[in-house]
């Protein structure tokens, strides 16, 4: 119920100026956000907020600190586990250095690419009302998504195109794109959907150009 009331708030289009330029003119800070588990450890877990200049990726603030889980892990319902300690961050950021406040969250999870249209991306974006883009290293399943052999395929093509293909469901609605950088011949796709304030288009070309490597710089940070 508290998942489906706060997807009534949530926004797929771009709202922001920086948006509507080719090249992000008046982006300064892209946010990056991830909460990383310890091995064999079901209730601790280190929740980090960096955030980054734009276009020089170079490192304005970080904030990582060890929490304690409380939520169990429920496939479907991780945003419930994980985004209250990432709510958390972004206040004390816009707390101590309100100046840094980023224009725009990469989260590493999923957005619209979620069972219920509304993964960690989409939940952390509605409640800090910033923009936010989902970006996941394995495909979720869902709408009858699979890794099958034809998804490797498109990914192979991907990597002589350095381009993105959608993630079509059943439902016939593109729930995400395929995003892949041939680095280092890594044949390792990102998967991008959008979180909240952002079109899946935008979305695509922030994080392909905050990429040094596969990850990109927010996250990887």
């Amino acid at each position: 119920r508290e998942q489906a009331q706060l997807k009534a708030g949530l926004v797929e289009e771009d709202t922001e100026e920086w948006q509507k330029d080719s090249s992000f003119t008046g982006l300064e800070r892209v946010g990056g956000v991830d909460l990383s588990y310890i091995k064999g450890d079901d209730t601790s877990a280190c929740a980090s907020l960096v955030v980054l200049s734009y276009p020089a990726l170079e490192v304005l603030y970080e904030d990582c600190r060890m929490v304690a889980l409380s939520a169990p892990y429920v496939a479907g319902f991780l945003a419930f586990r994980e985004v209250p300690f990432l709510v958390e961050a972004v206040q004390r950021l816009q707390q101590e250095e309100p100046r840094l406040k980023p224009q725009v969250l990469l989260v590493d999870g999923n957005g619209l690419l979620h069972p219920r249209g509304f993964g960690v991306a989409c939940h952390l974006g509605v409640l800090t009302d910033l923009p936010c883009i989902g970006v996941a290293k394995n495909l979720l399943q869902v709408e009858g998504l699979v890794r099958d052999e034809l998804h490797r395929q498109q990914i192979r093509s991907l990597q002589r195109e350095g381009d993105a293909f959608p993630l079509t469901g059943t439902s016939g609605r593109v729930l995400g794109m395929v995003s892949c950088k041939d680095y280092n011949n890594s044949s390792k796709p990102l998967y991008v959907s959008v979180g909240h304030r952002v079109c899946l288009e935008t979305a695509v070309r922030l994080v392909k150009s905050c990429c040094r490597y596969r990850i990109p710089e927010p996250i990887r940070q």
